[in-house]
């Protein structure tokens, strides 16, 4: 395994991290835990989760995954490991999960309360809003669209007040944010510089093959400003797999059993992993191998959130975190990046 350390502390986390939103739904307690056993076998001590989860979001399975890590923690060394998760941003949708379904104090004293009883623990390492409460471009929308109706007005200075004051508490060790544009880490950055708050370490945003949105705006803030990646959906919900490349749809995959999620599946993703695979078969790796490889040695990765519903699938997923792609494969990457960019955000 190969580690870093989460930007501007002392806390070292595997570049693997093991995402955990299928334990609930694709896979049971006995498979999470089974999971959760070999990436530690394999030196993965950092591992993702969040009050929603697991995915899709259900009134009859929300909270299992912490559930399923809790019940798993009890039996480890605590401080072995680095442990994330998020407080639920406002959704009409997933309403169920507390009344107010904000970033209000009351509100992430509330949600990490619970985080923290389902997980067993008395505190996270890097505690993360899961995504903005104001209306902005996330969750497959590329372009910025004002929405003059929108009755948020900016709280980040009150919100950010509220994670320093949880950090002095020992409650969590840093914190994070997710879904997040370049102007939402700004402010994030502006109001911890400002009033010497305990300043965001790491934004969770989708990075893949087909979604480098990160790669436009954020990766310079990322960098100079040091706030890691933590980069989810690299295989783009298993589509840079190449299972999915001759129109079929595998009885237990994602896209098969949850139609919704079709955002890594338009017909413009899908002309771009076929040359993106045709690049992989040409330098001897399989896609999956590839992609990974890809996201993992961007300098503003901190860590590469890879999940898994079997243990061959997390297996192979770990493993190439040892495959350092050349710049020769780099540049033929951003040439097909060329014909059709970011056909996923």
């Amino acid at each position: 395994m190969k580690y870093t350390k989460i930007p501007r502390t002392n806390i070292k986390v595997s570049k693997i991290c093991l995402g955990t939103m299928t334990f609930g739904e694709q896979n049971t307690k006995a498979e999470a835990h089974e999971q959760l056993n070999y990436a530690l076998s394999q030196g993965v001590n950092f591992i993702d989760t969040a009050e929603m989860y697991s995915v899709p979001g259900r009134q009859e399975t929300q909270g299992d995954t912490e559930r399923f890590i809790g019940a798993w923690m009890k039996d480890q060394k605590r401080e072995d490991l680095v442990l994330a998760t998020k407080i639920t941003g406002p959704s009409a949708g997933l309403s169920y999960i507390r009344e107010n379904m904000d970033f209000s104090d009351a509100s992430i004293d509330e949600a990490l309360n619970n985080n923290l009883k389902r997980l067993q623990t008395d505190y996270v390492d890097v505690y993360q809003l899961h995504w903005p409460e104001r209306k902005t471009n996330f969750f497959g929308k590329l372009n910025y669209k004002h929405d003059f109706e929108d009755k948020w007005q900016d709280n980040f200075n009150r919100i950010v007040a509220k994670l320093d004051s949880l950090v002095k508490e020992g409650k969590i060790r840093h914190y994070g944010i997710s879904n997040e544009t370049p102007w939402g880490l700004m402010r994030h950055l502006e109001e911890s510089k400002k009033n010497n708050f305990s300043q965001v370490k790491t934004i969770q945003n989708p990075y893949s093959l087909l979604n480098r949105t990160f790669d436009v705006g954020l990766s310079e803030i990322s960098i100079r400003e040091e706030v890691g990646l933590l980069a989810y959906s690299p295989l783009a919900f298993g589509v840079l797999s190449g299972k999915y490349l001759q129109g079929d749809l595998p009885k237990k995959s994602r896209l098969k059993l949850f139609p919704v999620f079709s955002r890594y599946n338009s017909e413009q993703a899908r002309f771009l992993t076929q040359k993106y695979a045709d690049l992989a078969q040409k330098h001897n790796l399989s896609l999956t191998e590839m992609s990974l490889a890809f996201v993992t040695q961007q300098p503003f990765v901190t860590a590469n959130i890879i999940g898994a519903t079997t243990l061959e699938q997390l297996k192979q997923n770990i493993e190439t975190v040892n495959i350092v792609l050349s710049d020769e494969i780099l540049q033929e990457i951003d040439q097909i990046q060329l014909l059709q960019p970011n056909p996923a955000p």
